[in-house]
């Protein structure tokens, strides 16, 4: 894998949790950011996926949403 260094501005309040988030996770900065922007990449991904099937085969319905939220909420109560 290629790594390329990049220098990144965030407001302090975020660069404080990015900060606290690293050190009791055990990693680095760049690690914790790296993760974040991974999780942000597959969710766009995620989203183009959607759009294309909806496009093709119509809108999920209510009630496949409600099956869906249901399903992600036993996997992430939060």
């Amino acid at each position: 894998m290629t790594v390329e260094k990049l220098s990144i501005s965030l407001d302090s309040r975020l660069a404080r949790e990015v900060r606290d988030e690293a050190q009791s996770s055990g990693r680095s900065v760049s690690a914790v950011i790296a993760a974040a922007l991974e999780r942000q990449s597959k969710l766009a991904n995620a989203r183009k996926a959607i759009a294309a099937y909806e496009a093709e085969y119509g809108a999920f319905t209510e009630e496949e949403l409600a099956e869906v939220r249901a399903e992600l909420r036993a996997i992430w109560p939060d």
